[in-house]
């Protein structure tokens, strides 16, 4: 994690300007990547439903639908969502291409970014599908009764699926950008240690928000990972200190 971050040169330019510079520079392809996902949920589309099985048996789940349109809109909500997971090496390059003009990145630079944050979310949407979610399910019908018998919608149970894995992805990025911002002098490295009460706070609210359901269950099972991954950042960045300090 230290490469990218030590060859990563702190400029003068005003904030305002890099913000400019880096919409400036996605735009140019946000068209051809919006047309890749377009056609990419179209194509997985068809294998959707093999898709759609692996989640049942995973999860060991019987599905209902209470609309006309549900499953195919079911469908069509995981071919997206599969293409955004295919793609996030290209999505991640985009974003970090737009970002190298502004923030002076070098080659070297936009590769070790484009890679840990590829590691990263791969191995956040893993751990969610194969630790967190199958957890999460068993939990939450637990409180199944002969009184009380679970009917889930294929749609609700695609969305619940869906962003919970990609937005475990996402977090799982948090040490990459942490890293990132204290070395191009957006927030330092002591920032990040002092406020880390107004860090938590920030946490349970995304955790609220990126979660599929309102219940503390799943609230914690987003919001400890992150927090513990906000604690990963502060400790590299303070290895990093240490070795640029002692050279």
């Amino acid at each position: 994690m230290t490469s990218p971050a030590a060859s990563v040169e702190t400029t003068e330019t005003p904030p305002i300007k890099r913000l400019a510079l880096f919409i400036l520079e996605i735009r140019k392809t946000i068209l051809i990547l919006g047309s890749a996902i377009a056609l990419g949920t179209v194509g997985f589309y068809f294998i959707s439903p093999y898709l759609f099985t692996l989640l049942q048996t995973h999860l060991d789940q019987k599905l209902a639908f209470f609309a006309v349109a549900e499953p195919f809109l079911a469908h069509a909500k995981l071919a997206f969502c599969f293409t955004l997971f295919i793609l996030m090496p290209w999505i991640m390059y985009t974003f970090w291409k737009a970002l190298s003009r502004p923030f002076q990145l070098n080659k070297t630079s936009l590769f070790s970014f484009v890679f840990f944050t590829c590691c990263l979310f791969y191995a956040g949407t893993f751990f969610c599908y194969y630790v967190t979610l199958p957890f999460g399910v068993k939990f939450l019908l637990g409180f199944e009764s002969k009184e009380l018998q679970s009917v889930i919608s294929v749609g609700k149970f695609v969305s619940f699926v869906t962003v919970f894995v990609l937005a475990f992805g996402l977090i799982f990025e948090l040490p990459v950008f942490m890293i990132f911002t204290a070395k191009v002098g957006l927030i330092s490295r002591q920032s990040f240690a002092r406020n880390r009460r107004y860090a938590l706070l920030l946490i349970s609210i995304a955790a609220a928000l990126l979660t599929p359901t309102p219940d503390i269950i799943n609230m914690l099972l987003m919001g400890g990972p992150l927090y513990l991954l906000y604690e990963t950042g502060i400790l590299i960045l303070t290895i990093i200190e240490k070795r640029e300090t002692a050279n």
